[in-house]
C-alpha cells in the first residue's frame, strides 16, 4: 500500500455514478429480464475505463472501478456464489432491518427518505460455495485494461465483509448467524485473495461494524452489539489470513443516507474492536455534520502505530461542494493526530451504492467536483504539511 510519503495521497470509498444505458442493463437482469451477456460486459468494460480515467483527471491517486458492474455493493455476490436465490421472505426480513432508529424516531422523515434503488434482497437458501469466478474475473480485468491505460498511482476493488452480507443476504437456511457469519467468511475468502492476487488492494466494506447497530440490530444493547462486532471481526480476519495487511484497508460507515443518524454507535464506542481487524488501512467518516467531531475521539486514545487513517473529508450525501481550504483543515486535522504520513484524504461512503436509488444523493456533475475538491484540499494540506 502506497503511503502519503511526500504528500497527502487521496482516494475514495468505492462506488460511483453509472451511466444510464448500463444502469438499465444491471436492472434488466436483476428483475431477471434477458439481457445479452456481451452487451453487458462491454458496457461495463467502457464504463470501467472511462471512470478510472475520471477519477485520475480529478487527481484521485487510489481509484477503483466505481462499482461499474454491480447492482449494490453487497448484492452482486448472489451471480457468483451458489445457495442464494431470490425469496419473498428474504425481501420482507430485508425491509425490516433497513429501517434504523433514528427514523423510527422521525416517522415525517422516514416518509420521505431517499428509496435505495429498485432490487429486493435475496436470501440464502442453501449451503453457500463459490461457484462462479467468471464475473468476478472479468471485473478484474476489466480493472487491468483500465488501469494500463489511465496509469493511477495505486488501485483498490471492494468486497463486502461476512458482516455486511447478513444484513442484505438473508439467512433462510444456516442454523444461526454464527454459523452463516462462518460460512460467508469462507466463501468471500476466494474473492478476497483472487482481488490481491490480481495486484490490487482489497478495500473490505463493514458498515456492520457501525450502521449495523442502527438498524439490524436495533434491539440490541451497545454492549450486546460489541460482541457482535467482535465475531464479525473474528471472521473477517480468518478469512483474510493468507494476505499481507498492507494489500488490505477497511470501510465503516454509519449508513450513506442524508438523516438525523441521532442513534448512531459513537466512533469511540467502536474503534477498539475496528482496530482489531488485519487490514492496515481504516476508513471512516469525517465529514459528516453528525462525526466530524471525532476527530477529538481519535486524538483522546492510543492508536496502534501499525495503522493507517483514511478519513472522509469529503461528504458523500450533500451536494455542497466543500471548499479545499476546508478539505485541508480536516486532513491537517489527523494529521496532526498519527503524522502525516499515516493520513490519506478519503471520502465518507460511496457516492452509487444502489443502483437505481431515486434520485441520486448527489448529482453526477457534482460528484466529480467533489473529488477535484478532495484532490485540490489534499494539495494545500502537503503544502502545510511538508512545509
Amino acid at each position: 500500500m502506497k503511503l502519503s510519503t511526500d504528500r497527502i495521497l487521496t482516494t475514495h470509498v468505492g462506488s460511483l455514478p453509472r451511466p444510464k444505458p448500463l444502469i438499465d442493463l444491471i436492472l434488466g437482469r436483476e428483475r431477471g429480464e434477458a439481457v445479452d451477456a456481451e452487451a453487458f460486459e462491454a458496457a461495463s468494460a467502457k464504463a470501467v475505463e472511462e471512470v478510472v480515467a475520471k477519477q485520475v483527471e480529478c487527481g484521485i491517486d487510489v481509484v477503483s472501478d466505481g462499482e461499474m458492474s454491480k447492482p449494490s455493493y453487497t448484492m452482486y455476490i448472489r451471480h457468483r456464489v451458489s445457495g442464494i436465490a431470490m425469496d419473498p421472505r428474504a425481501a420482507e426480513k430485508g425491509r425490516d432491518i433497513m429501517v434504523g432508529r433514528d427514523q423510527l424516531a422521525h416517522p415525517d422523515f422516514m416518509a420521505r427518505v431517499v428509496k435505495f434503488g429498485e432490487i429486493p434482497f435475496p436470501g440464502c437458501v442453501g449451503p453457500l460455495a463459490y461457484t462462479d469466478r467468471k464475473p468476478l474475473e472479468r471485473d478484474l480485468s476489466h480493472l487491468a485494461a483500465a488501469v494500463d491505460k489511465a496509469e493511477p498511482a495505486e488501485t483498490f476493488m471492494t468486497a463486502p465483509s461476512p458482516g455486511i452480507l447478513t444484513r442484505f443476504v438473508i439467512n433462510l437456511h444456516y442454523p444461526d448467524e454464527a454459523a452463516y457469519v462462518e460460512a460467508l467468511a469462507n466463501v468471500m475468502r476466494t474473492e478476497y485473495e483472487a482481488i490481491v492476487g490480481a495486484g490490487f488492494l482489497l478495500q473490505i466494506d463493514a458498515p456492520d461494524l457501525g450502521s449495523a447497530r442502527n438498524n439490524q440490530y436495533r434491539h440490541l444493547t451497545d454492549d450486546e452489539f460489541r460482541k457482535i462486532a467482535e465475531r464479525n471481526i473474528e471472521a473477517l480476519n480468518a478469512a483474510t489470513a493468507n494476505i499481507p495487511e498492507d494489500r488490505m484497508r477497511l470501510h465503516i460507515c454509519w449508513g450513506n443516507y442524508e438523516g438525523p443518524h441521532t442513534h448512531d454507535l459513537p466512533l469511540a464506542k467502536i474503534i477498539d474492536i475496528c482496530f482489531k481487524a488485519r487490514p492496515l488501512a481504516l476508513s471512516f467518516e469525517g465529514a459528516n455534520p453528525r462525526h466530524e467531531h471525532e476527530w477529538e475521539d481519535l486524538e483522546a486514545i492510543e492508536i496502534p502505530d501499525d495503522k493507517v487513517l483514511i478519513p472522509g473529508v469529503i461528504d458523500s450525501t450533500t451536494n455542497f461542494v466543500e471548499h479545499p481550504r476546508l478539505v485541508a483543515q480536516r486532513i491537517c486535522r489527523y494529521a496532526d493526530i498519527v503524522g502525516r504520513d499515516r493520513v490519506i484524504a478519503g471520502v465518507d461512503c460511496g457516492f452509487g451504492t444502489f443502483v437505481g436509488s431515486a434520485p441520486p444523493l448527489v448529482a453526477d456533475s457534482i460528484v466529480w467536483t467533489k473529488l477535484q475538491a478532495l484532490a485540490d484540499g489534499a494539495q494545500i494540506a502537503s503544502g502545510k504539511l511538508w512545509e
